[in-house]
């Protein structure tokens, strides 16, 4: 609880009043107001979680958030719609983009719903993806998410092309993927929620895991040996080393290993990547 300048802890009152005041003040102090609200039942945990997650968006970067290249599910220009067709239909996008010979350029953005129409033509083997592409956008990797929001929202625009310092595609990112952050997990086609897909490889060394993951599971996965006496979970153990619930992005070490937090709100973790390999 903050203090004033007497050392005395301040009451609520005295805190909300803070609001009101020209006083300088930070944004934890924020935090704590509305976790105090929360706590006395003033606002609910919903609301808590969403006021959280907006202050936090501001701070964060879309790297951090950003679906890699190596995990992309993208078009080259040059593919017939026989080659591609399956991984759009296996993927369940709804958006792709697409590549051209040269690995970083990026021609545009493929929707699938564009493709709907060759479904009634005869002439499908004529057709050329680059007819129907919708432009590109392009963000760098250092961009905040709560800019990024704004222009998604401004631009109408649900997708954008990430870029890195030396201006090749460094993957994508996505208005859901800077939401999540905000109202927490959107459940779509995109997740994997099947029990034996809690542990997921994105890269060698790298792993995406549900929180609610086994110990049991996750050290016989990763061929681990965190101790599972006092936990069941691996989001119980991260929380424990932490000593508190940790915020998005937030990272530790244990046992060799790094964790980082990427979804949760602000009572539990949900998702986590573990590196295990420096």
């Amino acid at each position: 609880m903050s203090e004033d300048r007497s050392g005395q802890p301040r009451s609520w009152l005295e805190k909300i009043s803070d609001l009101f005041t020209d006083e300088p003040r930070t944004r934890q102090d924020l935090k704590d107001i509305v976790r105090e609200a929360a706590e006395r039942s003033i606002v609910d945990t919903e609301t808590l979680t969403i006021i959280e997650g907006a202050l936090q968006v501001s701070d964060m970067q879309v790297r951090d958030i950003m679906i890699p290249r190596s995990q992309m599910t993208s078009i080259q220009e040059n593919e017939s719609l026989k080659e591609y067709l399956p991984r759009i239909i296996d993927s369940a996008h709804s958006r792709f983009p697409v590549i051209s010979e040269n690995p970083n350029e990026v021609s545009g953005i493929l929707l699938a719903k564009d493709l709907l129409p060759l479904v009634v033509k005869d002439n499908a083997d004529d057709f050329r993806v680059r007819d129907i592409l919708r432009p590109a956008i392009f963000v760098p990797e250092s961009k905040r998410l709560n800019v990024l929001l704004r222009e998604f929202r401004s631009n109408r625009n649900h997708m954008a092309i990430v870029v890195d310092e030396f201006g090749g595609v460094a993957g994508l990112v996505t208005i859901e993927d800077v939401l999540e952050q905000i109202v927490g997990d959107i459940e779509d086609e995109h997740d994997f929620d099947d029990e034996e897909n809690n542990i997921k490889e994105v890269d060698p060394g790298i792993y995406t895991v549900k929180a609610l993951t086994p110990l049991s599971d996750f050290n016989e996965a990763l061929d681990a040996k965190l101790p599972n006496a006092d936990f069941d979970t691996i989001g119980g153990i991260v929380t424990h080393h932490f000593g508190r619930v940790p915020e998005c992005n937030e990272s530790i070490r244990i046992e060799g290993m790094k964790f980082r937090v990427i979804n949760g709100t602000s009572r539990q973790i949900n998702l986590l990547e573990v590196h295990t390999e420096d």
